[in-house]
């Protein structure tokens, strides 16, 4: 049985904007005040799991246990088939301490050279954690293809370069509104909304 998210505050684990922005608005149906980590001076810990649901509770719990509030963390990522599932849990990395995701876009591309195989999926793992060390851990998916060059303004990250399956724009070419509706974010908020605010 799930636990079920009863507080008025939540920590959003996260000291990036975009993801920061996502999630809140995702959220502002629940009337639940949002503070990101960023905003309280949290530190950001090291992300040593091995995969993307580990890295959510390492940093769910460390926002709850620091902010002494319930805290809501994000690991995501890019992974492609034709890179053996990389970036994956190290998407952000390839970014670099610039975080600049035009670079690693290109980087994503250059890796993948000639290669037909543009198949990837964005993955999301939520985990939402409380002071006491319980926490609910939901994974959501969307596969698509990447394309060259990127397209679009929108959204953050990988965006301009991924195109959801079913569909003739980029993430980075589509209403924000759209988008919240079929990403991987999107995806892994059902299955949380679902088990935790309901």
């Amino acid at each position: 049985m799930s636990r079920h998210f009863r507080q008025s505050r939540l920590v959003i684990a996260s000291h990036n904007a975009g993801k920061v922005r996502e999630i809140g608005e995702l959220l502002a149906p629940f009337g639940v005040e949002v503070v990101s980590a960023g905003a309280l001076g949290l530190p950001e810990p090291e992300e040593t799991g091995a995969t993307f649901v580990a890295n959510a509770e390492l940093k769910a719990h460390a926002a709850a246990k620091a902010a002494n509030l319930p805290a809501l963390a994000d690991d995501s990522g890019l992974a492609v088939d034709g890179l053996g599932g990389d970036p994956g849990i190290y998407s952000a990395r390839w970014a670099g301490p610039a975080k600049d995701f035009a670079a690693a876009m290109a980087l994503v591309n250059d890796k993948l050279g000639a290669s037909p195989d543009r198949a990837a999926r964005f993955v999301c793992a939520l985990a939402l954690a409380w002071p006491d060390g319980h926490c609910e851990t939901f994974e959501g998916v969307v596969d698509g293809d990447l394309v060259w060059p990127p397209r679009g303004s929108a959204g953050f990250g990988y965006d301009p370069m991924f195109q959801p399956r079913g569909h003739a724009i980029t993430f980075g070419e589509m209403d924000p509104g759209k988008k919240h509706e079929i990403s991987h974010r999107a995806d892994a908020f059902r299955k949380l909304v679902a088990a935790c605010f309901k």
